[in-house]
């Protein structure tokens, strides 16, 4: 599972550089490097420009790369129904350009991807517990972001130093950022309610930043064990944050009738990742560890 790299090791001195200084990701990994003592740069080149990145890499010499770049849309996937160039250039093409300028320098590329390229089928019926496994091949092509993720996916399998991250709904303790899922979920007028994977930023991104250490590779899905529904979460809130706060639902025909495209709903399987850290948590007791609990007004709860 891990790569042996040409410039450093998980022994030596750390260096990392890291791609999207402005997303939120790519934001809050600088931080933990800070926190961490860890030598960081931003690469500043555009992901699909080959020369920029080698330019990147002989300035900074890193010792891993974390791509945390790459196009969601604005303000969501939608976007990219109408943007499909755009779309390709960057999470395709640029994806696949930095993979090929790590692999001929020797470096691991941590790639932060997503799950949203599954849907609940009739092997893995919602409820069930049977989740996704990271072999299993995508079966979500109801978005044209789902569409250029699996399909980047598929061919950074033959790139034997790339570590892919399958991140899902990811939630942070900041609750007033705009593109945490529970912030989201709370300014929205209806939500439906279906149990899904996630991925709990506080816990989660430290412990990738300890799979570059070890020069995983491969690909994990990246969510907490377990599954979460949109209600359940929205009970936590009103529980922790804010007792007055109300939500209403609606079903997922109601909901197609406000989104250009559909939205991928499934439950991962994170055994794979559990065995390798152990002291991983199950995704509601993360939430209530790292996000409700240091957000507790004293007056809820």
């Amino acid at each position: 599972m891990g790569f042996e790299t040409s410039n450093g090791s998980s022994s030596g001195p750390l260096k990392f550089l890291i791609y999207g200084r402005t997303g939120w990701i790519g934001g809050l990994l600088g931080r933990i490097c800070e926190t961490q003592g860890i030598q960081y740069d931003y690469g500043s080149g555009r992901l699909e420009n080959r020369a920029q990145l080698e330019a990147d890499v002989a300035r900074a010499s890193p010792t891993h790369v974390f791509n945390a770049a790459g196009v969601t849309g604005r303000p969501n996937v939608d976007w990219c129904e109408t943007h499909k160039v755009e779309t390709i250039r960057a999470n395709v093409v640029g994806t696949l350009t930095l993979a090929d300028v790590c692999r001929e320098k020797g470096l691991v590329l941590v790639n932060y991807a997503t799950g949203c390229i599954f849907e609940y089928d009739e092997a893995h019926p919602l409820g069930s517990g049977v989740g996704f496994k990271e072999e299993d091949t995508p079966n979500f092509t109801g978005s044209f972001y789902s569409k250029t993720k699996a399909m980047v996916e598929e061919l950074l399998k033959n790139y034997e130093n790339v570590c892919t991250l399958r991140v899902r709904m990811p939630i942070s303790s900041d609750l007033s950022n705009p593109r945490n899922f529970i912030t989201k979920i709370t300014r929205y007028d209806k939500v439906v309610d279906i149990p899904n994977s996630m991925t709990i930023l506080d816990e989660l991104l430290p412990i990738s930043v300890e799979m570059a250490k070890r020069n995983l590779t491969g690909i994990w899905n990246f969510t907490n064990p377990g599954v979460v529904s949109h209600n359940e979460i929205l009970e936590m809130y009103k529980d922790y944050i804010d007792p007055s706060f109300t939500w209403k639902n609606f079903n997922l025909e109601e909901q197609a009738k406000v989104i250009v495209a559909p939205r991928s709903n499934n439950e991962l399987d994170a055994t794979k990742l559990k065995k390798e850290f152990p002291e991983l948590l199950s995704i509601k007791e993360s939430l209530i560890n790292y996000v409700f609990k240091p957000n507790q007004k004293t007056s809820a709860a």
